[in-house]
């Protein structure tokens, strides 16, 4: 049985991850500070091929540790959050993330060096890469084309697949770069520490825009308030689908030193989304809207060229809009009841 180290495996993707990993047939330990949720059950915790590791992972001497007999590492710690995150702890987004990478990579470089039986370490980037396009589709290779981000969080993705590149030209460490857009699913909760961003009449304490426009209708919020004009175009993606996608990666052949958008192919404006949420949970009545001032960095379009992903790894997202909407909104109740956003 093949074992992978994922790092940030309690975060929001980070649980799809450890759930496909395991169902796939890998044992997985998974290593997390807690710091973003605190300790949360999981159905997989009692899988006695999971082991879970409380531990920084900007501790490169841990890392190395944990990567001893692993055959895979899956590199996805990191501080991260939604767009009111960037303003917050801007300069931690920066400087945190940075250690992180760097002790991924340290710790990577060194277990292979001592002969050890790592395979390749899989990077988790971001669509952010490509906050600063202005061409669309996003295309893999354009990250380096286009203006850098602005956004010290995309600034710093961007750097993760720069230490990923860096790595593997003076250290032969192979890599792979997967860049997850918008994702959609359950298990998010209100951040330790995190400041409530006020919309209207309510409290948001997520900051992601299908999570909070849940919340909001959820809470009789009417008219329901936007961010921006309502025509920022996304494109979001069931966490399910991302694990899958990131994990075929990790063990594809022909995703050596490569990188990947991993994205559902379908564009949604926030105003067609809001208009989808509204209908699920208050159909009788009317929809009305108010438009706020946006935040700094609320990128306009995210469209990303899929074309790689679908040719190269056979990967595809299939998952619809609907679908997720009909899981996330049960749970956006469950939580709300349980005050835990």
């Amino acid at each position: 049985m093949e074992k992978v180290l994922l790092t940030g495996s309690a975060g929001f993707i980070g649980g799809y991850l450890v759930d496909e990993l395991l169902e796939q047939g890998y044992a997985v330990v998974g290593l997390d500070n807690l710091s973003k949720y605190g300790r949360v059950s999981r159905s997989y915790d009692s899988n006695p091929n999971y082991r879970f590791v409380q531990g920084d992972a900007s501790d490169p001497i841990l890392l190395e540790e944990l990567l001893t007999d692993c055959d895979h590492f899956i590199a996805g710690a990191a501080l991260i959050g939604g767009i009111s995150y960037f303003h917050q702890f801007a300069y931690d987004l920066l400087a945190k993330n940075e250690r992180i990478i760097a002790a991924a990579c340290d710790a990577a470089i060194a277990t292979q060096r001592a002969g050890k039986k790592l395979q390749k370490v899989t990077y988790l980037s971001s669509s952010m890469v490509f906050e600063s396009t202005d061409r669309w589709p996003s295309v893999e290779g354009d990250e380096r084309l286009v203006p850098p981000p602005l956004s010290s969080y995309g600034f710093q993705k961007l750097a993760v697949e720069y230490f990923a590149i860096a790595a593997w030209d003076q250290y032969k460490l192979p890599y792979t770069i997967c860049r997850p857009f918008n994702c959609v699913g359950i298990g998010e909760s209100r951040a330790l520490g995190g400041t409530s961003i006020k919309s209207g009449n309510v409290d948001l304490a997520l900051s992601h825009v299908v999570p909070d426009i849940i919340q909001k209708i959820l809470k009789g919020q009417s008219p329901l308030h936007l961010l921006g004009n309502g025509e920022q175009i996304r494109h979001y993606t069931y966490g399910g689908d991302l694990a899958r996608g990131i994990v075929t990666a990790m063990q594809h052949v022909d995703a050596l030193n490569e990188d990947f958008n991993l994205s559902t192919a379908e564009s949604t404006t926030v105003l067609e989304l809001a208009r989808s949420i509204w209908a699920k949970i208050c159909p009788e009545k009317p929809f009305e809207v108010i438009f706020d001032d946006p935040f700094q960095h609320d990128v306009q379009k995210r469209i990303p060229s899929i074309e790689k992903a679908k040719s190269v790894l056979g990967f595809e997202a299939t998952t619809t809009l609907d679908a997720m909407l009909d899981e996330v909104i049960p749970w956006i109740q469950d939580a709300i009841r349980q005050d835990l956003i």
